[in-house]
């Protein structure tokens, strides 16, 4: 079975979305919907019940459609209110396997990001430690993109309009534990290269040849 549960951003907690467990549990989005407006207050008592307004076209144009996002508990919830058929029994033990590794992915990712905090600082002294130019300011997101290209391919403005942040988000709020540990090694390299002396150029064809 496909990723039914989802850990994005990884400084919230794990939840499903209504959308999953109708094409999941092979019913109408629409019933599922229907279930969780009747039983409102019951969802919410385990928590804010969440939900985003999706784009969707139809053939009388764009009709916008309300995707509830279920933490386990509510998630849960909704599981016992639906017919025990053996598409929704198979689902139900997905989803229990599915909630389980990512509440242990969340710890990873909590521990990993720990780790990376001293990491971080001692990059962000070195470029402080830099002689003072009028674009010193930006070496910090140069050396930031540079770790993240070599560990990831990809700089942090990309993680962020790939995985849905916001221009102002943090990318590492939407990077796995294995992710998190990637760039901070590199920061950690690029920090002890800065602290020898050597210049961008020199510094990203050492990490270049590191991939």
């Amino acid at each position: 079975m496909n990723e039914i549960v989802f850990l994005s951003p990884n400084n919230k907690e794990p939840f499903t979305t209504s959308e999953v467990i109708a094409e999941c549990c092979d019913v109408k989005h629409h019933a599922v919907q229907q279930m969780i407006q009747k039983n409102e207050k019951e969802f919410q008592s385990f928590g804010l019940l969440a939900f985003e307004m999706r784009a969707v076209k139809t053939n009388r144009g764009v009709k916008y459609q309300k995707i509830y996002h279920l933490n386990e508990q509510q998630a849960t919830l909704l599981m016992t209110f639906m017919r025990n058929s053996e598409i929704v029994k198979a689902f139900k033990v997905e989803l229990v396997r599915q909630f389980y590794a990512m509440r242990e992915e969340l710890r990873a990712v909590r521990a990993a990001k720990e780790i990376r905090k001293p990491i971080r600082k001692s990059l962000t002294d070195a470029i402080q430690e830099l002689p003072d130019s009028p674009h010193k300011q930006f070496k910090y997101s140069q050396y930031t993109d540079l770790a993240y290209k070599t560990a990831l391919g990809k700089t942090a403005k990309q993680i962020r309009q790939e995985r849905g942040g916001g221009k102002k988000a943090n990318a590492s709020n939407f990077l796995t534990s294995r992710e998190i540990d990637s760039v901070s090694k590199n920061e950690s390299n690029i920090a002890v290269l800065l602290d020898l002396g050597l210049e961008y150029k020199e510094i990203k064809d050492i990490m270049m040849r590191k991939r």
